[in-house]
Formats: C-alpha cells, sequence, structure tokens
C-alpha cells in the first residue's frame, strides 16, 4: 500500500476516534462553585453550560454586583474544566500530533 494510501487509513481512524471522544464529550460534565458553594456552575464538556445554582441566601438585592461577580467566577471556572478536560480527552486521540483547528 502506497504511503499515501496508509495515510488516508490513519486519518480516517483518527476522525472516527475524535468523533467518537466529541460525543461522549457532550455528555461529560464539570462543576465548580463560588462563595463557598453559594453559586454552583454545571457545564458540558462540549462548551455549554448545564445549569446554574443559586442560594437564596446569596441573593442580596442591595448588592447586585456581588451575585455577577459569583455567577462570573464559577461559569468562568467550569467552563475552564471542560476545555481542559476535553482538550486531554482529544489529546489522547491525536497523540500529540498539532492539528490546527481541534480544540
Amino acid at each position: 500500500m502506497s504511503s499515501i494510501g496508509k495515510l488516508m487509513k490513519q486519518a480516517a481512524r483518527i476522525q472516527r476516534q475524535m468523533e467518537e471522544v466529541q460525543a461522549q464529550l457532550a455528555s461529560k460534565t464539570v462543576e465548580a462553585t463560588s462563595g463557598g458553594g453559594a453559586v454552583k456552575v454545571v457545564a458540558k464538556c462540549d462548551g455549554t453550560i448545564a445549569s446554574v445554582k443559586i442560594d437564596p441566601q446569596a441573593i442580596n438585592p442591595a448588592d447586585p454586583q456581588m451575585l455577577e461577580d459569583l455567577v462570573l467566577t464559577a461559569a468562568n471556572s467550569a467552563l475552564t474544566q471542560a476545555k481542559e478536560l476535553s482538550s486531554a480527552e482529544m489529546g489522547k486521540v491525536t497523540a500529540g500530533m498539532n492539528i490546527p483547528g481541534l480544540v
């Protein structure tokens, strides 16, 4: 078999594996909290937010900025964790190959 043929087979195999990993990642979630657990954000490893839970005691109408900061902190942390997990899983498939546009 020619080296081009081998390369095409390898590329097809990697593509199938990446699609499988992406499908698995879409169902995986990570969780982050802020304010000692006052705000909890669950993110999916496909880069979306699945849920936000706020302890009613964290709601202070006189200080909305504090609650906004807590939500932002928890959301950014959850998305960062999700991205790191996604990158690690995709890295296993690509075995260190630097393929532009992936993850």
